[in-house]
């Protein structure tokens, strides 16, 4: 379990372990990059942050409001149709956009024709207000999640005590219903940040300055290995600090979100009619409309353009998804092998290392793949320049190892939390009376705990397969030649201005992000 948690936590510890080989030579390049790129990186990533905060936070905590504490036409549909947007991933939704608006897109082509002007009718949109909006598509349902967790657990039954004692509607939704979402608002906050932090394909594709982008900048445009573990560990400070806070908000969440009594069934959504009643169907409809069904409509109509103008590659595109499936299975059983070991430890020796190892390896899930990649490279470096004949980089960077080592650094979090899950509905006195049977160990993990685990272990290797399938940055990097995964294409496909072929991985990449988002809804709704 040991040498597990150090194998998940070395890239981490590498990054920070940059910065003992401190020498007057790293003092000139931070130096350097202080009065050069670094304020731009930070002013950048700084304003992307706050815009992101204010949009996922607005659309999230309306969306969460409305469905939670309202009821009105196709209320119930769509509270499940606000979760969509999670299987689109980030850069996705930067590429159809950007098809769509862009100078010679069909929206202001149209316009030009119709107005009589020449020249652009609405401002570029890849610039860092334009990323912002593409994260807040994509990002809100964090925050409309576990709002709207909080808030139907005691919301309205607080909120039909406070229009008992006289408060109108407006004071019971600002003092009584968003207080209790308010930890809740926090976390899903953070956890928006830290993808956008961890992004890198918005960021590359837009052209915008931020750390990761720096990151890679420093790496392979400049190879300069200094000078990116230092912006790695600037960018991985700012991950801790997010962390900290998403991990105090979900702790106080059991204050604001606890179950109430008996008779909180009885208190019903206010009903709402006429115009109160479209105005938040609308307030709901927006979001699912330009966080998913408009992106799929717009690279639908690229990939039909994109098949008159040329033929679209299908016997790669099987290649391609022959690949990330190989990849992303082969990821999925490793990672939940060492979820269920973790936790199977946790339940059979609860101690104080136990609970260590399993926040060590929590943490790898907000690590950016960027700092993954450095953190992997890094001593791969120094054992190469150490011994030249050792191998160790060919057997990193030539072979699928490295890659499935940084997988297994971000997503085995995802499955430990799945598998966890599980073993919270499992009754300790079972432990007991198979202990009193004879049956203890790893024997008592196979005979009694692994046919009670089956579902969440099945959803838990979803889960890690469809993030691996998503997982740009690490797979730009470190994969070997030849070897093309959905992501890597659509990105690179985008980039070269090809997106009538790059709709094709892309829609791939968002049929497959669909399979754990209808399994959340179904989780939520028999709840």
């Amino acid at each position: 379990m040991l040498l597990l948690a150090l194998l998940l936590a070395l890239p981490v510890l590498t990054v920070l372990a940059s910065w003992a080989q401190w020498n007057p030579s790293s003092a000139q390049i931070l130096t350097e990059m202080a009065q050069t790129v670094l304020p731009d990186y930070a002013s950048t990533t700084l304003l992307l942050c706050i815009l992101v905060s204010v949009g996922v936070i607005s659309m999230g905590t309306v969306s969460a409001a409305a469905v939670t504490l309202f009821d009105f036409p196709m209320r119930r549909s769509l509270e499940w149709a606000l979760l969509l947007p999670l299987a689109m991933p980030a850069y996705v939704v930067a590429y159809a956009y950007t098809d769509f608006l862009q100078f010679s897109g069909p929206l202001q082509t149209t316009l030009r024709e119709l107005l009589g002007v020449e020249g652009r009718v609405f401002p570029e949109v890849r610039n860092v207000w334009g990323a912002a909006c593409v994260f807040t598509l994509a990002l809100y349902p964090y925050v409309y999640l576990l709002a709207r967790t909080a808030l139907s657990e005691r919301a309205n039954h607080l909120m039909e005590a406070a229009r008992l004692l006289g408060a109108p509607l407006s004071r019971r939704i600002l003092r009584v219903a968003l207080p209790l979402a308010r930890p809740a608002i926090a976390a899903g906050t953070a956890l928006a940040l830290m993808e956008t932090l961890a992004d890198f394909g918005v960021s590359s594709y837009f052209g915008i300055q931020t750390f990761t982008a720096g990151i890679y900048k420093a790496w392979l445009v400049m190879d300069n290995r200094i000078a990116s573990a230092q912006l790695a560990t600037l960018l991985l400070m700012v991950v801790v600090v997010l962390l900290a806070a998403e991990q105090r908000a979900q702790s106080r969440l059991r204050f604001s979100s606890a179950r109430s009594d008996r008779h909180s069934s009885e208190s019903q959504p206010l009903q709402l009619k006429g115009l109160a009643a479209c105005i938040a169907w609308l307030l709901c409809v927006l979001p699912v409309l330009c966080g998913f069904v408009l992106p799929i409509v717009f690279m639908l109509r690229a990939l039909w353009l994109g098949t008159d103008e040329v033929a679209l590659p299908w016997a790669r595109f099987a290649q391609w998804s022959i690949t990330s499936l190989s990849l992303g299975l082969f990821t999925a059983l490793l990672a939940v092998g060492a979820a269920l070991l973790l936790a199977a430890q946790a339940r059979l020796q609860p101690n104080w290392l136990t609970r260590q190892v399993r926040w060590v390896v929590s943490l790898g899930y907000a690590v950016p793949g960027a700092v993954i990649v450095v953190g992997l490279l890094l001593p791969t470096g120094w054992v190469q320049a150490t011994w030249p004949n050792s191998g160790v980089g060919f057997w990193l960077t030539a072979t699928v190892l490295g890659l499935v080592w940084a997988y297994l650094v971000r997503f085995v979090a995802v499955a430990l939390q799945s598998v966890q899950s599980g073993y919270a509905r499992v009754p300790a006195s079972l432990d007991d009376s198979a202990r009193m049977l004879g049956v203890a160990g790893f024997s008592l993990v196979r005979r009694v705990h692994w046919p009670l685990l089956r579902k969440p272990i099945a959803a838990a290797t979803l889960l890690v397969l469809v993030d691996v399938m998503k997982e740009l940055p690490a797979t730009l990097v470190l994969r070997p030649f030849n070897t093309e995964t959905l992501a890597v294409m659509a990105y690179q496909l985008a980039r070269d201005e090809r997106l009538g072929e790059a709709a094709l991985p892309s829609l791939a990449l968002v049929l497959v992000g669909l399979l754990p988002v209808m399994l959340l809804s179904r989780t939520l709704r028999r709840q």
